[in-house]
């Protein structure tokens, strides 16, 4: 897969997900956690695909800096980074309870 190959935060994403992964067989997670767990994971990866393809889009039309261009990419790379943080927050809600009883 070529996103894997090239961008580097999709690897950092595909790290967490399978440390969110190996948490939720510790804590033996509700079958409605699970799919709370995977969407968000898949969200996350298909945020940055498309991110990575309106960049690669964007690098195609044109060559010069152009003020659009850059906004275009930093929209994308905006809402990578906001689902991101939704992310971070699911997982808090998630695991908090489990990390809580466990200490």
């Amino acid at each position: 897969m070529f996103v894997l190959r090239t961008e580097r935060n999709i690897k950092f994403h595909v790290f967490i997900a399978v440390v969110m992964i190996c948490l939720s067989l510790f804590f033996q997670i509700s079958k409605v956690e699970w799919l709370i767990l995977f969407l968000v994971i898949g969200g996350m990866f298909v945020i940055e695909i498309i991110n990575t393809a309106i960049e690669n889009v964007v690098d195609l039309v044109t060559e010069e800096f152009h003020p659009l261009a850059k906004t275009a990419k930093d929209v994308a790379a905006s809402a990578a980074l906001v689902f991101a943080c939704i992310s971070v927050i699911i997982g808090v809600i998630l695991f908090g309870p489990y990390i809580v009883a466990y200490l």
